[in-house]
């Protein structure tokens, strides 16, 4: 598994993680399988957030492997906090205390990694800096980071805050490609071409701030999956025609698609079946040519100018 530096931080991370949002939904045994196949393949970075299952994910991913120093110290466990009902939070209070109780869920001492959830309204960076520095200094934390932000908003946490921010967990796939898709339409008037995240993959670069790729395989905001025919027949065309040529299932050639970036983008894969994941794992071995690139970005319905 190739693997990169987050951020700019000392900690190696697999180019592809898995996700464990839907993992409540398992049973201990198949969570076993699932967390077990990931680290076979390489994959030892876990994606996990409070609100995902109402912390129930992290309890089952925690239950599952028997957590213990000897295999927690194989993992690279990452949680995220922010998300309330019906509302936003990053409050210290409630950053600190969403973070215990995820230790206490995932029966360890310390996270990896904990991300901000969601941009916050009401965010007072200073308060937002308190808690960074508290949970660093108490050991609960090692590196921090942010989902779902835009380059200004990050700018505003910098400003305050004493730690590195290594990760910015984003949207991405060949049919939600906005971030890409701003740059190759700049200078005309077309709707691709409007600012709407402020040029994030470009400051990403920048920074060395790591994008990390969530729902790399559904359109829309949390719609179907790419490979529905019905919804993107050309574009399955493409992404059979090219997994014939490489070997793998069309669901590999989407997630090469993303790695092929040069900003080094970590894809969460949010697969609960250990086959598949051992499949899309292929991605990582695969180099897709600029001019297939293209060709599948067009196929999703953009067009070169």
């Amino acid at each position: 598994m190739k693997r990169i530096q987050l951020g700019n931080s000392a900690l190696s991370v697999p180019i592809i993680s898995l996700g464990c949002m839907v993992m409540q939904q398992s049973s201990k045994e198949d969570a076993n399988k699932v967390v077990h196949n990931a680290l076979e393949h390489g994959v030892d970075f876990f994606d996990h957030a409070d609100v995902y299952g109402k912390g129930e994910s992290e309890s089952v991913f925690a239950d599952a492997i028997d957590m213990n120093p000897s295999i927690r110290e194989k993992m690279i466990i990452q949680s995220k906090a922010g998300i309330r009902n019906g509302f936003y939070d990053s409050s210290k209070e409630y950053l600190i205390s969403s973070v215990e109780n995820s230790l206490k869920r995932l029966k360890t001492d310390y996270l990896d990694v904990f991300l901000i959830h969601r941009p916050d309204a009401l965010m007072d960076p200073e308060e937002v800096a308190e808690a960074f520095s508290e949970l660093e200094k108490s050991g609960k934390v090692r590196h921090f980071g942010v989902s779902n932000f835009r380059p200004r908003q990050i700018e505003l946490l910098k400003k305050y805050v004493e730690q590195d921010l290594v990760a910015n967990q984003l949207q991405l796939s060949i049919t939600n490609s906005g971030m890409i898709d701003q740059g190759l339409y700049a200078n005309t008037s077309f709707n691709q071409a409007m600012d709407m995240d402020g040029g994030v993959i470009d400051y990403s670069q920048i920074t060395n701030m790591t994008i990390q790729a969530w729902s790399p395989l559904r359109y829309g905001f949390f719609g179907g999956f790419i490979m529905d025919r019905d919804a993107y027949p050309e574009l399955n065309e493409a992404l059979d025609l090219l997994g014939e040529k490489y070997g793998v299932a069309r669901e590999t050639i989407a997630i090469a698609w993303i790695l092929r970036h040069p900003a080094n983008i970590q894809t969460i894969i949010g697969t609960m079946t250990p086959k598949r994941l051992s499949e899309m794992v292929k991605a990582a071995d695969i180099t897709l040519t600029r001019e297939e690139w293209y060709q599948l970005w067009q196929a999703a319905g953009n067009k070169l100018l």
